[in-house]
């Protein structure tokens, strides 16, 4: 058990993967889903390198200073990190070849290019000629002075170049595999009722010859290799450079970023890989990570569903029983607040409530902010839109949104073209806050409406992350969106508007003061021995000034719930504790997203949904919002939300001092699976 009195951020993360892992092993879960889960995986440990990784080896190259939590150094992080993700890579090798024997049963072969017949030979041989002979260039790396830059999201075929008679000496070549511009799954023809897949990185293993056989070689042999490089984008502080050249620099300069990690095919030539790691200045604590044969395998969550006879059908998301056959959805939210839990409830009402925005000749603007969007994105269409008919409109939209600044910079074109008011954020802060304010003017008299969320405005995430969604026509709540974005419109002026907010709670200004408020209030009546209980729903706890505090609440005796998906950095398991931490991590078919607060608060219960984690960064680096629920039946409805979660034990995960991942046990009571429950649950109220 650990003795730390905190856990670390970064270890803790690590496993939080590791729940996403379990869920590509269970063998409940449909094939699909679990190779799609593997997907997950990868991309996460992707991003995790590229961030947190990266992080930790700069803090090395500012020395000593650097230290992390009970003076343990970067150094020691990095070599416990290197321990777990290799132990990590077995057992993601180890649930592979397992569901490879799972397609095999259901006749779906992953086949690779010494398993081909002739008539797919030929097949293979068409579609190289047709489609990847062009999207190719090998680089003969040896002759090459500066070695090339190798992208962080591509994968390489590194080959071995010989001749049979040795009458030309070996060569190293680096071939791209080019899986951004072309399918990485070719279905093969087949006579019988097996499907065959091959991969493109094996058509072109398949084609070596036809590339090389120029040079004068014969025998070849070629293995996957992958560079993850540092993704910090370094903003600086030159004042006659705007953001949006920052930004565009910022994401040419991600591209050179030092490399972080390098994994590769074990059974690769030891001389390749030797000279490999050696052009690329890397070193054995670079974290070199032996892998299997295929890397990159977020491609894996695009695995072709084609190929399986039975399809994983998601339950479709339900209209709002509030919005259900209601002609407008705007008369509805000026009557009373809705709250919408997606993906249960329809995104579309979000949609529908800013497109009638758009077309009412009353509405006089919309202000709206946006963090990531989706790709042909519907919010952005129906915003032009509004412009269009004569709208005053303002998006403030998130550059710096990790990932997504390329798709934002696009979309900051689209939008300004159309004529829209685009605000780029605050200096040295992200805003993260998901709010929207929408102006009505009727006979003089002016009506703000709109909406506070905990998930971005992106209909296509809004089908599988979890995320609830307040309409509201509130006054104290529309009072105060106001001031925030009079805020942004001027932040240099106007930090005085966040601070007079009196019904949201707002970062940086206010967020930590009243949370400590709050949890302070619980721990004073539990030492009066009155009722005094927590119930936080979040992505990620690691503040620590807020762990301390929690701490101090459960030697007092206050009882806390949690359901945090992710970064969980509180030992729940301590003899001081009056009243046991319930802690959960549910990772399911959809990714919880939301964040939800409950405070007894002497009877009088206090309940939000918000847009921050409970980190340093939403609480004192960000623009983030929470927003108090005041009608009780929705209050009553989240708060019965919750106890579903907690019930949860199917896919709950206790989350104890040793991070061991165990599954809250069933014993002999009721199988509550909480996402379908809840889907059941909102379902009914039809």
């Amino acid at each position: 058990m650990h003795k730390r009195k905190i856990i670390f951020r970064d270890i803790s993360w690590l496993s939080f993967n590791n729940r996403v892992l379990q869920e590509a092993a269970d063998e409940t879960v449909p094939l699909r889903e679990r190779i799609r889960f593997l997907g997950i995986f990868s991309n996460n440990l992707d991003e995790f390198f590229r961030v947190r990784v990266a992080t930790l080896k700069r803090m090395i190259e500012f020395g000593k200073k650097s230290k992390m939590h009970l003076e343990l150094t970067p150094d020691a992080i990095l070599e416990e990190i290197q321990e777990i993700v290799v132990e990590q890579q077995r057992e993601f090798e180890r649930i592979w070849n397992e569901i490879l024997r799972e397609l095999k049963k259901e006749r779906i072969f992953l086949v690779n290019e010494n398993q081909l017949n002739k008539t797919q030979q030929a097949f293979i041989l068409d579609y190289f000629n047709e489609e990847i002979r062009s999207n190719i260039i090998p680089l003969m790396i040896e002759s090459i002075h500066n070695f090339p830059v190798l992208n962080d999201k591509s994968i390489y075929l590194a080959c071995k170049l010989s001749k049979k008679d040795r009458s030309v000496p070996q060569k190293f070549a680096l071939l791209s595999v080019p899986s951004r511009r072309l399918n990485r799954f070719i279905i093969l023809p087949s006579k019988n009722a097996d499907r065959q897949i091959i991969l493109l990185e094996d058509i072109i293993r398949f084609c070596l010859p036809n590339i090389f056989s120029f040079f004068g070689y014969d025998t070849f042999s070629a293995h996957i290799i992958k560079v993850t490089r540092d993704a910090e984008i370094d903003i600086d502080n030159d004042v006659s450079t705007s953001l949006i050249q920052k930004i565009e620099k910022g994401l040419k300069n991600r591209k050179m970023g030092k490399p972080v990690r390098f994994v590769f095919d074990k059974a690769i030539d030891p001389a390749l890989l030797t000279y490999l790691v050696r052009r690329l200045g890397l070193l054995q604590k670079d974290n070199l990570i032996p892998g299997g044969r295929i890397h990159n395998f977020v491609d894996f969550i695009n695995f072709p569903e084609s190929v399986f006879h039975k399809k994983n059908l998601r339950k479709k998301p339900f209209v709002h029983p509030g919005l259900k056959n209601v002609t407008s959805v705007t008369n509805v939210v000026l009557k009373k607040d809705v709250l919408l839990h997606f993906p249960y409830h329809s995104f579309n009402s979000v949609i529908d409530l800013l497109r009638e925005a758009a077309i009412d000749p009353d509405v006089v603007s919309i202000k709206i902010t946006c963090y990531r969007l989706a790709d042909r994105s519907k919010i952005i269409n129906t915003l032009t839109n509004a412009v269009r008919n004569g709208k005053q409109v303002t998006v403030v939209l998130e550059l710096r949104a990790r990932f997504d600044e390329e798709a934002n910079l696009e979309y900051k074109e689209e939008l300004e073209d159309a004529g829209v008011k685009v605000l780029f954020g605050v200096h040295n802060m992200k805003v993260h806050a998901k709010i929207c304010l929408i102006k009505k003017r009727v006979n003089n008299k002016t009506t703000h409406y709109g909406f506070v969320s905990t998930g971005n405005l992106n209909e296509k995430t809004a089908t599988v992350y979890s995320d609830t969604c307040l309409l509201t026509s509130d006054r104290n709540i529309m009072a105060d969106v106001t001031r925030i974005f009079s805020y942004l419109e001027q932040p240099k002026t106007r930090i005085h508007l966040l601070q007079q907010c009196n019904t949201l709670i707002v970062s940086p200004t206010g967020m930590r003061r009243q949370l400590l408020q709050m949890i302070n209030k619980e721990i004073k009546n539990a030492l009066l021995k009155k009722p005094a209980s927590i119930i936080l729903k979040l992505n990620s706890l690691s503040d620590e000034l807020l762990i301390d505090k929690l701490y101090e609440a459960a030697k007092a005796g206050v009882e806390l719930k949690m359901v945090i998906r992710g970064i969980f950095c509180l030992p729940t398991e301590n003899k001081k504790f009056r009243i046991p931490i319930q802690a959960i991590s549910i990772v399911d078919e959809y990714l919880e997203h939301s964040r939800i607060m409950i405070f007894h608060n002497g009877g009088k219960e206090k309940t939000y949904i918000s847009s921050a984690d409970w980190m340093v960064r939403n609480i004192d680096h960000r623009i983030e919002v929470a927003c108090p629920i005041s009608e009780k039946n929705i209050q009553q409805e989240l708060k019965e939300i919750l106890q579903i979660q907690l019930k949860d034990n199917i896919k709950a995960r206790i989350l104890d001092n040793d991070l061991s991942n165990q599954y809250v046990n069933p014993r002999n009571t009721k199988k509550i699976r909480s996402q379908v429950e809840t889907y059941n649950y909102l379902y009914r109220k039809c």
